[in-house]
């Protein structure tokens, strides 16, 4: 009796469209500690996600810019809000379990997610890794100090009042957590060693110097003092990282050592920056390396988490490690030793730098794949939009721009394309990691690079303390780049309070860093000086070290109407097959909605912050895009196969689990990002069962 009542359950099951799969969690961040957003199931598939209804729908007290990929253990997912409180929900109706943080205080970032391990949700907000139980979202106060450490821990004494958050996930190896930091981009900048902390105690397990110490390997490619001096540091891991728990290696990619745009203060290669450094999870000793840029003058920070992927090359399965990059380029290493699995060429650069540089001659290219984006030495002054009205105007510019691949910083100005933002960017790429296709959605965005002299102002006036830590962003003139997502500052005192002001410089706010390591004394006289209030001189204690050149801000290239310069495409999704080093297909991905509200319905593609997921079932799942539009494609041919409507943009990459027979698709949705308007809503998506 009992078969025959299983057997007839099955047969309803395929009756109805549904397959008998068990319930499945989406455990860690991107689906698993590979990093490869796949996932096994197969309810939802092309032959239904045209049926797909929403679910349930969670909106959260606050509003804002959510970048977290939700994880689900055993029927309760977990995820992080806009004012960076933790929450966990009823994963198959959305009702809220229990909520974690004050909303007034841990503002000063976004943040992708979280981590689970043994009960606890160990997830960051400012400073601070806490340690929660996962039943009640209350601290373990064994944890640390009452359920939490302060990042700063075991970072040398310089570090010890700089700016420290994470945004990212750590990476769960055994009883310790690695831990990804977001650290400033300026001369200002913490050194961003590698650590990991014991998941119980809090206590640190091992330390990774990025910028090594005397005796340690890559000393010798920076200057003799720069482990221990207040100008050089970063080298940093925000992106999170990939871990092979089996063999327990730890794939830990890098950014740039500060000051980003200007190193003649560090001469030298610059390992481990720019890296892609495999660790021992273990101990935190070096196993091998590959630096993907030397001497980093354009911020090619590597932007996410590695692959771990399995290809065939020669009738031999080898067990890989894929890394994608902003400059458009995808690294692909045997996971063990390090070789590269295809040739990478040091091609020498352009190496007229500016006064007192020291640029490197060469910088790697790999043969294969070929670049996802095009490079700026693609470009001519032709290449503009054929949508700017401006099209003469956007020619002279790009005519007078330095384009050559690698081209140095220079106060004529340089185009970067793949730009700041990439080419690939955080959310990282998915794949199909058995078949050893990665899946990469890519902007093409171009910005435009140019030096200024620091000004010749008081460094300890509020103008010269402005010039020194807002200018990159917010410009010389204070009056910004909305365009570029960098508000203007003129006119702020109508509308904020001295007070208010002082805050935001102290603690940042969402990609804003916090200047905490200046004194209160310094962050009054830059909020003084914003405001448009006479400056005030205060001490020079404790000023970082002066730079000859910055940046004069985050400019994108954009047409008179605050659209892309650049032709067409502006985002693209891409498939390529790793075992061979192919192209799939690469199609454009995204709208421009102020375009489509002309009528015009070009496949323009379009920036996009976020990663997608894959199925086994043959689904490509994305949202990312400006236009608030989750979008499902065959992976196997780019083939787009429905498209929903999001309440809010959405930018992070969605998650997808079953539980009680029933395959669920989630995504945050917080806009903000890219003008877009601001949300609240966490929104699941489910195929309809018959009853």
């Amino acid at each position: 009796m009992k078969i025959y009542s299983y057997l007839a359950l099955c047969t309803c099951f395929l009756f109805l469209g549904w397959s008998a799969e068990t319930d499945q969690d989406w455990s860690e961040y991107l689906g698993g500690p590979d990093r490869n957003h796949f996932s096994p199931l197969t309810q939802i598939n092309e032959s239904n996600v045209k049926d797909l209804q929403v679910a349930w729908t969670y909106a959260l007290p606050d509003s804002g810019q959510m970048q977290a990929n939700p994880i689900t253990i055993q029927g309760i997912l977990y995820s992080v809000s806009a004012s960076v409180q933790a929450f966990a929900l009823d994963a198959a109706t959305g009702k809220e379990l229990w909520r974690f943080g004050d909303p007034l205080k841990n503002w000063a970032s976004t943040s992708r997610g979280l981590a689970y391990a043994d009960g606890r949700i160990l997830y960051t907000a400012g400073p601070n890794l806490w340690a929660l139980d996962a039943k009640t979202g209350k601290p373990i106060e064994s944890f640390g100090d009452q359920g939490k450490v302060d990042l700063h821990t075991g970072l040398p004494a310089i570090a010890q009042n700089k700016f420290i958050i994470s945004n990212t996930p750590g990476t769960i190896v055994g009883d310790v957590i690695i831990m990804p930091l977001r650290l400033s981009e300026g001369a200002d900048a913490a050194p961003g060693d590698i650590r990991a902390f014991n998941i119980y105690t809090g206590k640190i397990a091992w330390t990774f110097h990025t910028i090594p110490y005397p005796g340690e390997s890559g000393y010798t490619t920076f200057p003799i003092d720069a482990y221990q001096n207040t100008y050089t540091g970063a080298a940093n891991n925000w992106a999170g990282m990939a871990v092979d728990r089996k063999r327990g290696i730890v794939y830990v990619p890098t950014g740039s050592a500060g000051y980003d745009f200007w190193g003649g203060n560090r001469k030298g290669q610059n390992l481990y920056a720019n890296c892609l450094l495999a660790l021992d999870a273990r101990t935190g000793k070096r196993l091998w390396h590959f630096q993907t840029t030397h001497h980093d003058l354009w911020d090619r920070d590597l932007p996410a988490p590695p692959n771990l992927i399995t290809v065939t090359r020669n009738g031999k399965r080898i067990d890989a490690v894929a890394q994608i990059t902003k400059q458009g380029f995808v690294f692909i290493f045997d996971r063990v030793t390090g070789k590269p699995l295809f040739d990478i060429k040091e091609i020498p650069v352009d190496r007229a730098g500016l006064p007192g540089e020291h640029v490197w001659p060469t910088q790697p290219f790999p043969v294969l794949p070929k670049p996802y984006a095009r490079l700026s030495n693609e470009i001519s002054p032709k290449d503009v939009s054929p949508y700017a009205e401006n099209k003469d105007e956007l020619s002279l510019i790009l005519s007078k721009l330095k384009r050559a691949w690698y081209d140095t910083p220079s106060e004529q100005g340089t185009l970067i394309l793949p730009g700041f933002d990439g080419g690939g960017e955080w959310g990282g790429a998915g794949a199909d990691p058995e078949k050893g296709i990665l899946y990469i959605n890519s902007n093409e965005m171009g910005w435009v690079q140019k030096m200024v002299k620091n000004k010749a102002v008081n460094a300890t006036s509020g103008e010269g303390l402005y010039q020194q830590n807002c200018a990159n962003c917010h410009g010389a003139d204070r009056k910004g780049n909305p365009a570029s997502g960098y508000p203007s500052l003129l006119g702020i005192e109508k509308k904020r309070e001295l007070n208010y002001i002082t805050q935001i410089i102290k603690q940042g706010k969402g990609m804003m860093p916090g200047f905490g390591h200046i004194s209160t004394e310094k962050q009054q006289a830059i909020a003084a000086y914003i405001q448009g209030l006479a400056p005030k001189e205060v001490s020079s204690s404790n000023s970082p070290s002066q730079i000859p050149y910055q940046m004069s801000g985050y400019n994108k290239f954009l047409d008179q109407d605050g659209l892309p310069g650049l032709s067409t495409p502006w985002g693209t999704l891409n498939a390529i097959d790793m075992n061979t080093g192919k192209y799939i297909w690469k199609i454009p991905f995204g709208s421009e909605p102020a375009l489509v509200k002309k009528g015009i319905l070009d496949q323009t593609g379009g920036e996009n912050y976020g990663g997608p997921i894959i199925t086994k079932s043959g689904l490509l799942i994305i949202a990312a895009t400006k236009d608030a539009t989750l979008r499902i494609y065959a992976s196997a041919t780019g083939k787009l196969l429905a498209s929903y409507p999001l309440p809010f943009a959405s930018f992070a990459t969605p998650s997808t689990y079953m539980i009680h027979g029933k395959q669920f698709i989630v995504v945050t949705c917080g806009g903000t990002k890219l003008g877009t308007p601001k949300g609240n809503v966490v929104i699941a998506f489910s195929v309809k069962s018959e009853e």
